[in-house]
């Protein structure tokens, strides 16, 4: 039966090239060389783009080489021809000096090969931390018929009978080292241990929150986001991805009708009942900024009084193989849904509302997905701070430990409000050979403060500001000072830190005329965060050198350095923000 698309197939201007039958000629004649027919190419079947993120150096993402067979087979059962095609790879554990870089490298790579390649819509294949909010980017920039297919968190990870989650088990066994709890062997076992299938990270960092966000935008099919990678269930989630999109090439079903400001915020508020990564604030700030659509600091106050309702590490006990179990993404929306906290009339990738696609999920396991009314923490958002020292930071509330409360925001008239000494750090290397110096005095009273990781002065931004204290202080039962600072954290880290500052240091933020010893007053109860340090003193010490940062060491460090904006922002190219819909556009012929 011969089906007509809501919008003529891009793919025909190359392949029909209508009025340049020598043009025809020149793009069909290469495709012969492994087998395709002419007729699969001109005979009016949406090419489908699977952009493959799956490789040997991105093992998140490895998984990816089996599911998009899987894929190919569903566009193919429902009429779509299926071409599979490589991705700039992103691998958070193993890039120097950091993976941050890449996010907007792949972003740019994608974009040129949606747009100017014969690719009617594009399976998005997304796993490890930055390939979702790049694929995501790259698609409402071209803004072609688009789907995610998370390739799914791994296997739930044991020690000796305990959980051990992905990131998470590093952070806490670090601190059990210099406790002198466990040996260096007994700490890489269970880091070892804490990876054991296939897929991404099995706790709730920022793989398993982005491929949560993407299912909550509406991105993905209901369920994606937690199936784990070796089930059965991940085969049968790519075959129906396979199908949808093709479905999606004929209805043109696109980003910009699926990505909203309402769809914005309802992932804002999903991203607090789940406890998700702080790597989400700059991620989701640039995929909205991509989609035409700004997130203020007001936005992320609005999902800062929400609870948090899923019992996953880093903020709670369990790990994603039994959050899939418990139902996953659909069963917490629909949760939130029926507490009125998300808007469920948004559009969505199945054509239906959100509302429509997690009516009558079910919730399996109370122990992991709480009720809304009986949760895990109340007002468990991220808290926006500004004051002399940046414009903007988070801090993620949810990791608040009844410890860290009792000693630092418990005060009788004061709680909510701590000060301490700041002990400051220019980059990580300056951090872990000084930490234990004896001269810094480091008591329970300091903050621990590190500069030179935003996006210009590492560059990319680096997970380091989840500092742990001294082993003299860790010795003594304080297992967490406060730590600020212009970089991120692990989205699996269990730290209460202030982060993501805006302006960083190296672009003349607070961060760079700080010193040691100065103190810092935050209040939790006003969002502020203040060195209190008198005016005339800070207008002196900007007269001073700024802190150090290294010179680029590649070409496209200096380019990123050159282009790109703030954390607070996003992290983005601003000049790539201009671009939107090129797709509407179809590129001039290259002969």
């Amino acid at each position: 039966m011969t089906r007509t698309p809501a919008r003529p197939f891009r793919s025909r201007e190359w392949f029909a090239a209508p009025g340049r039958s020598d043009m025809a000629a020149l793009y069909l004649e290469r495709f012969m060389n492994y087998g395709i027919t002419p007729d699969e190419l001109r005979g009016g079947k949406p090419i489908i783009g699977i952009a493959q993120s799956g490789s040997d150096i991105a093992p998140c993402n490895r998984i990816h080489l089996e599911t998009v067979k899987r894929a190919r087979e569903g566009i193919l059962a429902a009429g779509g021809i299926p071409m599979e095609f490589p991705l700039h790879p992103i691998f958070e554990n193993c890039r120097r000096p950091t993976a941050a870089l890449d996010r907007n490298l792949a972003y740019l790579g994608l974009v040129e090969i949606l747009n100017g390649y014969p690719i009617d819509a594009v399976i998005l294949t997304t796993g490890c931390d930055k390939t979702t909010p790049s694929s995501l980017m790259a698609a409402s920039t071209v803004d072609i018929p688009a789907i995610v297919l998370s390739g799914g968190p791994m296997l739930d990870g044991w020690h000796e009978g305990e959980l051990v989650g992905s990131g998470t088990v590093i952070w806490r066994s670090r601190r059990k080292m210099a406790a002198g709890e466990i040996d260096e062997e007994e700490f890489l076992q269970r880091a070892m241990e804490s990876a054991p299938s296939s897929g991404h990270c099995n706790t709730m960092g920022t793989a398993s929150t982005m491929n949560s966000i993407a299912e909550g935008l509406g991105m993905s099919l209901p369920g994606c986001a937690m199936i784990p990678a070796p089930y059965r269930e991940r085969g049968q989630m790519a075959y129906e991805t396979g199908r949808r999109i093709v479905e999606m090439a004929y209805d043109d079903l696109r980003p910009s009708q699926i990505l909203s400001r309402a769809s914005f915020l309802n992932a804002i508020k999903l991203l607090t009942a789940i406890g998700g990564s702080t790597n989400a604030q700059p991620h989701l700030v640039a995929m909205a900024r991509h989609a035409g659509i700004e997130i203020t600091p007001d936005d992320w106050r609005s999902g800062y009084d929400l609870p948090l309702i899923v019992n996953m590490q880093p903020a709670g006990k369990y790990l994603s193989e039994r959050f899939h179990r418990a139902g996953g993404i659909p069963a917490v929306i629909a949760e939130m849904l029926a507490a009125g906290a998300l808007d469920g009339d948004v559009m969505t990738c199945t054509g239906r509302t959100l509302a429509e696609n997690v009516a009558g999920a079910p919730t399996r396991d109370r122990d992991v997905i709480l009720p809304w009314d009986a949760p895990l923490m109340e007002k468990a958002g991220f808290l926006v701070l500004t004051g002399n020292l940046f414009d903007m930071a988070i801090m993620k509330t949810s990791v608040i430990s009844d410890d860290f409360r009792a000693r630092y925001l418990a005060r009788p008239g004061q709680e909510g409000v701590f000060e301490g000494r700041a002990i400051i750090f220019d980059g990580s290397d300056d951090y872990h050979h000084r930490i234990n110096d004896p001269a810094l005095n480091i008591d329970a009273n300091c903050i621990l403060v590190i500069r030179g990781a935003g996006v210009l002065g590492w560059p990319g931004s680096a997970e380091v500001v989840n500092m742990q204290p001294p082993d003299h202080i860790i010795q003594q039962g304080i297992m967490s000072l406060p730590t600020l600072g212009d970089g991120r954290q692990s989205g699996t880290s269990d730290s209460p830190s202030i982060l993501n500052a805006s302006p960083e240091s190296a672009a003349g933020g607070g961060l760079s005329w700080l010193r040691t010893g100065d103190m810092i007053r935050i209040d939790l109860n006003a969002g502020t965060a203040d060195a209190l340090v008198e005016p005339d003193e800070i207008a002196r010490r900007k007269t001073e050198p700024a802190p150090p940062i290294p010179e680029s060491s590649t070409p496209w460090e200096e380019l990123y350095r050159e282009k790109v904006g703030q954390l607070g922002e996003g992290g983005v190219l601003d000049f790539a923000l201009k671009y939107r819909r090129t797709s509407e556009k179809v590129p001039r012929h290259n002969h």
